[in-house]
C-alpha cells in the first residue's frame, strides 16, 4: 500500500492521504480510483467517512484517495480542493496505477454537495476550468448529500460556504445547475434522516433525470443521518447502525465496474 499525505496548497490545511495498491505482482493492472470527501458541514472532515471509505474501496480492489477540503470558507474554495485532488490523480495516473476513466469522487452529506459541485461545476466554474478537462469525474457517488439551498437545505453546511450571500445561496443550489455534462451518480439517503431531508437525494435525481444524466438511487426506509458504512465500528456516538442501508457500498462498488 502507498501511503502518502499531499498539500494541495500552500496552507499545509489543505491536503490528501492516499491509499493506493502498490501490488508488485500486478504493476501493469490499472485500477478504479476513489477520491473520497468526508461530511461535517463544512465545518470539519468527519474521521467515520474518511479512512474507513478508503480501506472498504481498496477491500474492493480499488484506490483510494481522502480530500481534506477548506472549511468554512465561501465557496468556491472548497471546489477547487475536490479539483486540484482529482487533477492530481490523472497526473499521477502512471505512479499510482489509476484506471483514468474511473476517477470517482465520493461524497458524504456536505461532502456529496461537494462531490455533487464537483460534477455540476467542473467546467463552468471559472475557478476550476480547465482545458485539459483533467478534473472530471467518470462517476459520483452522493451519500446522504446536502444538495439544495431551499426548502430542504441543510442551513448549516449553506451558511459555512455562503455566509448568507443570497447570490452564492442560488448558485450552490446544485438541481438548478444540473446539465448534460454532469458525470453519471450513485445517490443513497435513508427516508428517515431528520439532518438533511431525504429530498435533497430526490431532487438531484430529478434534476439528473431531466438532463438525461444516468443514475441510481437507493432510498433506504430507516437509518439516522451520518451513517457512514452503517457498522458498528463506523458508528458515531448515540447512533444506531441499522441493517438495510449497509448494502450501499457492495452496490457502489457493483455501479462502479459498470461504468
Amino acid at each position: 500500500m502507498l501511503h502518502e499525505t499531499i498539500k494541495l496548497n500552500d496552507s499545509g490545511n489543505i491536503y490528501l492521504k492516499t491509499y493506493i495498491i502498490d501490488d508488485p505482482l500486478e504493476l501493469d493492472r490499472k485500477r478504479p480510483t476513489v477520491v473520497v470527501c468526508p461530511g461535517g458541514a463544512y465545518s470539519f472532515c468527519s474521521a467515520r467517512e474518511a479512512e474507513p471509505i478508503a480501506l472498504s474501496f481498496n477491500a474492493a480492489g480499488f484506490n483510494a484517495v481522502v480530500v481534506y477540503y477548506s472549511l468554512e470558507t465561501l465557496f468556491p474554495a472548497s471546489l477547487k480542493d475536490a479539483s486540484d485532488a482529482v487533477t492530481m490523480v490523472r497526473k499521477n495516473s502512471e505512479k499510482w496505477h489509476v484506471d483514468t476513466d474511473k476517477v470517482i469522487v465520493c461524497g458524504f452529506s456536505a461532502g456529496g454537495h461537494l462531490a455533487a459541485s464537483l460534477g455540476v461545476f467542473w467546467n463552468s466554474e471559472p475557478a476550476v476550468m480547465r482545458e485539459d478537462k483533467l478534473n472530471r469525474p467518470n462517476g459520483l457517488i452522493l451519500s446522504y448529500p446536502v444538495i439544495t439551498s431551499g426548502e430542504y437545505t441543510h442551513t448549516g453546511s449553506m451558511e459555512n460556504i455562503t455566509k448568507g450571500d443570497k447570490e452564492l445561496m442560488e448558485k450552490v443550489s446544485l438541481e438548478k445547475h444540473v446539465t448534460s455534462d454532469c458525470p453519471p451518480a450513485f445517490i443513497w439517503h435513508t427516508f428517515t434522516d431528520e439532518c438533511v431531508p431525504v429530498e435533497n437525494s430526490l431532487l438531484m435525481a430529478s434534476a439528473m433525470a431531466k438532463a438525461k444524466v444516468p443514475c441510481e438511487l437507493h432510498i433506504f426506509p430507516r437509518g439516522s443521518h451520518g451513517l457512514s458504512l452503517s457498522e458498528e465500528w463506523t458508528a458515531g456516538c448515540d447512533q444506531e447502525p441499522v441493517e438495510e442501508p449497509r448494502d450501499w457500498m457492495r452496490m457502489a462498488i457493483r455501479w462502479i465496474r459498470s461504468l
